[in-house]
């Protein structure tokens, strides 16, 4: 019976009494590529366009409007989410969700896999590859995965934008590209075996440090996120007087929540710029940072009830740019007690370029994480980027650097203890 399922091999008597094995199914590359990224956009469009039609209902019972206008919010969210950007009375709106971002993400990348996995039969094989034959597998499955993927980025702008709301349809085709590139291909990658192939061509101190960077990128959200959810329990009576100040029922607090969790990841990335130091704005003239707290007239939204009080710190606030370099040595002394190395080189690389290489990511992630949000002031909602940049490459290279070459120092003196022994 499994002979006749696709993809499926069926042994065969060749004459002369040989068993010869037909070669299984295969479905072509293109069509099973764009087939994923259709599903891959499809399925937190259609969780989208749910959301936004509960939403609706939530507000006001559904007394204005219609179930189109939920959808079509909802809709509109996803497309925010892919970089399109809004206008709302004349006024663009930038800031890009990064929640509905890492949950398209999320989808990309189980889709990315299942793709792979079905691809994986095309192209030569590994013996093939090892001597020298190209592979344009997954680059060509990646092209055509963009392609599903960013067709339903433009029928969505096509059907859901309207001339007052205005979405950039080159925005969503630029994100749709860049999220296939950063997230799709690597899926790819992993799902058709390529990855495991690729990686042992390269130098094991580089995979080293991409390891180190992505514990050390994965510690310092985690921290940032801590900080944010403490600073809002700390403040949580300020948050609850937000909500009540905006007379809003039972229906638009869970909407509120909603878009407050999907603001959440941009929170985390405001949270892990001020620890770094450069800090961040929220609206022109303004400034959040250990060393000031300059503010402005604020919109009422209850995760803003985590920023701090008006004016100068208090002192221990000064102390939080040594927490950088502390998280980066301890992490990067984790990792490299997993995977040892005697040369104290080589330990120093790891550490040193592991932490520039996340500090590179999370000024990536500061930098999305920002935009306009309003008119006047509020058009400058964001962290400090470039100085996000220099401070956690400096401190996160520094930090991996010295726990680096620490972690190495003690093991040669473990060994060497050990042959004494």
């Amino acid at each position: 019976m499994t002979s006749l399922l696709p993809g499926s091999s069926a042994s065969r008597t060749a004459p002369g009494g040989a068993v010869r094995t037909a070669a299984p199914h295969r479905w072509p590359l293109a069509l099973l590529s764009v087939l994923g990224g259709l599903a891959a956009a499809l399925g937190p469009l259609l969780a989208c366009l749910a959301l936004g039609v509960s939403g609706w209902f939530l507000s006001d019972a559904g007394a204005h409007g219609t179930p189109s206008d939920g959808m079509r919010v909802g809709a509109t969210a996803w497309l925010m989410a892919h970089g399109s950007g809004v206008q709302v009375d004349g006024v663009a709106v930038t800031a890009v969700p990064l929640g509905l971002t890492l949950v398209a993400g999320w989808a990309l990348w189980r889709a990315g896999r299942r793709v792979g996995e079905a691809v994986s039969q095309h192209g030569p094989d590994a013996d093939a590859i090892s001597d020298g034959e190209r592979d344009w597998t997954v680059p060509v499955a990646a092209a055509f995965l963009a392609l599903g993927y960013a067709v339903v980025g433009i029928l969505t702008v096509a059907l859901a934008g309207t001339a007052q709301s205005a979405p950039s349809t080159t925005g969503v085709v630029a994100w749709s590209v860049g999220l296939c590139l950063l997230v799709g291909l690597p899926a790819l990658a992993v799902g058709s075996g390529r990855a495991a192939i690729w990686s042992s061509y390269l130098p094991p101190a580089l995979v080293a440090a991409a390891g180190i960077a992505r514990r050390l990128l994965v510690t310092w959200l985690a921290i940032s996120a801590l900080a944010l959810l403490g600073a809002l329990l700390v403040d949580v009576g300020t948050a609850a007087n937000v909500m009540s100040q905006l007379h809003t029922g039972a229906g638009d607090v869970v909407v509120v929540t909603a878009v407050s969790l999907v603001l959440a990841p941009n929170a985390v990335a405001f949270a892990g710029a001020y620890l770094l130091g450069p800090g961040f704005t929220v609206g022109a003239g303004t400034l959040v940072a250990p060393s000031a707290v300059v503010l402005g007239p604020l919109p009422m939204f209850p995760l803003l009830a985590a920023l701090p009080d008006n004016g100068t710190p208090p002192a221990w606030t000064t102390a939080l740019v040594a927490l950088p370099p502390v998280v980066a040595a301890v992490v990067v002394a984790r990792a490299m007690r997993r995977t040892p190395t005697l040369r104290l080189d080589e330990g120093a690389l790891r550490g040193c370029v592991g932490g520039a290489l996340a500090g590179v990511g999370f000024t990536v992630l500061a930098a999305l994480a920002g935009g306009a949000v309003g008119p006047g002031r509020m058009r400058d909602v964001s962290p400090l980027a470039g100085e996000v940049m220099v401070h956690s490459i400096a401190s996160f290279g520094l930090g991996g650097l010295v726990g680096g070459v620490a972690v190495t120092l003690w093991q040669r003196r473990a060994l060497r203890d050990a042959d004494a022994g």
